[in-house]
């Protein structure tokens, strides 16, 4: 076992937050833009437009990088599929599910993906689930319908919409997870990632032009900016700050400290939406999280 130096560790723990909060800023910046009367599918794309070189770049300056497993055709398919279910199709469920619902309701649903990985990899890899973690997932979903039913009260039957497209998205995102665990030390993370990315890419810019019913330069230019920062501040830097967080700390103790994002969301909602939760709705998102942490607890004890 490496033992982490206790500064290396302080920085890791420290850029793995920056890297949570600005990943927590995308619903917010999302539903600013849906007040400029742009659809999902426009929105993903300026997204992906402004995202799309920097992963080309990196995905050719780490082209030469060897690793010590031999690549195969197949994985290349697999990184397609990936590519496909984790950044394509979770992110456009996520983006449509956020036309109905708040962004601070829909960072606590999507925290639900650790619980799927865990059952994914029970179904799929055969792997034992204790009791702690039954427990644990148990009372993540009770947080969840404590949380989402007061909100239905409050807002109506589209809440059940946007609900089942952010629980697609984590389902996506958990599948992805689990599956592409074998495939980053193959690639290593920065190929991967920057594949995986560019694949999305190319999924969204399909999806827009079979699809589109607004021309992609008809609207006005606070989306284009919410765009370019989206893409910058909210997929780019977080994804390798995140990379670079798990390096220094490993994914065991990110685990534990990425229980900040949805409270992030919650007060960046706050602030720049004037969204409020109510006091049965806080008190379902600390049930989530408490539920989050039990799991990730019992990983770095494991």
């Amino acid at each position: 076992m490496v033992i982490k130096k206790p500064t290396t560790f302080i920085y890791g723990v420290l850029i793995g937050l920056l890297g949570i909060v600005l990943f927590s800023s995308k619903a917010v910046m999302v539903k600013l833009a849906y007040q400029y009367n742009v659809d999902a599918i426009s929105i993903l794309l300026l997204r992906m437009l402004f995202a799309c070189p920097f992963y080309i770049i990196i995905a050719l300056w780490n082209r030469k990088k060897q690793t010590e497993l031999v690549l195969e055709t197949k994985d290349y398919y697999w990184i397609v599929f990936f590519g496909m279910i984790g950044y394509y199709l979770s992110s456009y469920f996520d983006f449509v599910g956020l036309t109905y619902i708040k962004a601070s309701l829909e960072r606590i649903i999507l925290f639900l993906y650790p619980t799927m990985v865990i059952i994914f990899n029970k179904v799929f890899l055969k792997n034992r689930i204790t009791k702690v973690q039954t427990m644990a997932i148990i009372l993540t979903y009770v947080g969840i319908v404590i949380a989402f039913g007061d909100e239905v009260a409050i807002s109506g039957n589209d809440t059940y919409v946007g609900g089942f497209f952010i629980l697609l998205s984590a389902i996506t995102y958990a599948a992805y997870l689990v599956g592409s665990g074998w495939l980053i030390p193959k690639f290593g993370v920065m190929k991967f990632t920057s594949y995986a990315m560019i694949v999305s890419c190319i999924c969204v810019f399909v999806h827009y032009l079979i699809i589109r019913e607004t021309s992609i330069f008809s609207y006005t230019w606070e989306v284009y900016v919410l765009g370019l920062l989206i893409a910058i501040f909210a997929t780019v830097i977080p994804s390798f700050l995140v990379s670079i967080s798990i390096k220094m700390i490993d994914s065991s103790n990110f685990a534990i400290i990425a229980g900040a994002g949805p409270i992030s969301t919650i007060i960046l909602a706050g602030i720049f939406l004037g969204e409020q939760l109510t006091w049965l709705q806080l008190f379902g998102a600390l049930v989530v999280i408490f539920g989050i942490l039990l799991v990730s607890l019992k990983k770095v004890k494991s």
